[in-house]
């Protein structure tokens, strides 16, 4: 345990952060299963929608680098396409 002033609040922010962004990677891996289980092309695309916002949020908010974030897009939208 921190005896600092200082490292005391660092843990307090750190505890918070982890549950955000433990809350936020599981909400985003939640939006991406559901455009791989889509059953339909317009299921899938409504999905994909979704999964983008999320995917770029993710992204610009270091939940997730920057290129998994585009990697993980470009392979959902490949997948999404061949849907019918």
């Amino acid at each position: 345990m921190p005896r600092i002033k200082s490292a005391k609040k660092r843990m307090r922010q750190t505890k918070t952060r982890t549950a955000r962004n433990k809350a936020a990677r599981s909400e985003l891996r939640t939006v991406i299963k559901k455009v791989r289980t889509a059953g339909s092309a317009a299921e899938a695309a409504a999905a994909m929608k979704a999964a983008e916002a999320m995917i770029d949020r993710a992204g610009r908010k270091n939940i997730v680098h920057r290129n998994t974030a585009a990697r993980t897009k470009s392979r959902l939208a490949k997948l999404a396409s061949t849907k019918k």
